[in-house]
């Protein structure tokens, strides 16, 4: 059968086929939480980078009260080593 337009296509055949959408983000893979130790590593680094800044003279301006806390931070990461050698 001839289609309208006279090309003798079958108007069916031709009908637009349907656009996919956006594609859907990925789930988020569940990770595994980190360690103790590992946070504790991971807090000591970023303690270190902090007493570098304020060595370096970054912030002057907060350079007591930023001194202040690395030192707690300081300690507060001896307890937890400290804690986590004791269950081994």
């Amino acid at each position: 059968m001839a289609s309208a337009d006279g090309t003798g296509s079958d108007p069916a055949a031709s009908s637009p086929q349907p656009i996919p959408g956006p594609a859907q983000p990925e789930e988020p893979q569940p990770q595994a939480a980190p360690s103790t130790m590992e946070l504790v590593e991971a807090l000591s680094r970023d303690r270190l980078w902090l007493l570098r800044q304020l060595d370096s003279g970054a912030w002057p301006e907060w350079r007591l009260d930023l001194a202040a806390l690395e030192r707690e931070l300081g300690e507060l990461l001896d307890r937890l080593a400290e804690g986590a050698n004791r269950e081994r």
